[in-house]
């Protein structure tokens, strides 16, 4: 059975954190289409943050994640900061004191920061969000692995599902936030948060499937 050392795998989002920070015009010129413009530079800001009380510092992949979460939260404004610091303190909460990682785990940390998201929003798939991202993904990874799939290939399905899922928003009407305003003229682009999603989870099951033994 494949598993990766929880306590060795902290740096994972230290990469999550550069893909962000990478991205960051990018994740605001889209936002500016349909939104605020500042999602990139407001995840930038608070995985930045993160970073920095990280580096350097060994931490577990929970430990990680709780201090990523708690940096979100508490420092940058918007709908996205509580969202996306919950997602990653649920996803802490349900890896701390596990050694060895393994698919079901891994899937445990999955749902518990899509109900994280869930119990916050009313957003549901369709109403272009990160959330159609995130399910997807999930029902993906779930149904990798009930079919007998390994874990690195339930990762890599995972993946490919996420990016599905955010390629979708092109072609949904926003019903969720400011994009909800403009109706139709939301059709066209991706949404900001979908994409931010699609990012950190390829960047968290990339580097979780790395280190599988």
């Amino acid at each position: 059975m494949q598993t990766f050392d929880n306590a060795a795998a902290g740096s994972i989002v230290l990469s999550i954190a550069d893909r962000i920070i990478e991205n960051r015009a990018y994740l605001s010129e889209i936002d500016g289409k349909i939104g605020d413009g500042d999602h990139g530079v407001n995840m930038a800001k608070g995985f930045g943050i993160a970073a920095e009380r990280l580096k350097d510092k060994p931490a577990s992949l929970a430990d990680a994640l709780d201090a990523l979460g708690t940096a979100l939260m508490t420092e940058i404004g918007g709908s996205m900061g509580p969202l996306y610091g919950v997602m990653f303190t649920e996803f802490a909460g349900k890896l701390q004191g596990i050694d060895a990682v393994d698919a079901g785990a891994y899937s445990r940390m999955l749902h518990a920061g899509l109900e994280g998201i869930q119990s916050i929003g009313s957003a549901k798939v369709g109403d272009k969000t990160m959330l159609d991202t995130l399910v997807p993904a999930v029902e993906a990874f779930d149904a990798a692995h009930a079919q007998g799939a390994s874990f690195g290939d339930a990762l890599q399905r995972l993946v490919e599902a996420a990016e599905t899922g955010r390629d979708t928003t092109l072609n949904l009407v926003a019903k969720i936030g400011r994009a909800s305003r403009l109706g139709e003229r939301s059709l066209g682009v991706l949404d900001a948060g979908a994409t931010s999603c699609a990012l950190i989870l390829k960047e968290l099951s990339l580097g979780a499937r790395t280190r599988l033994r």
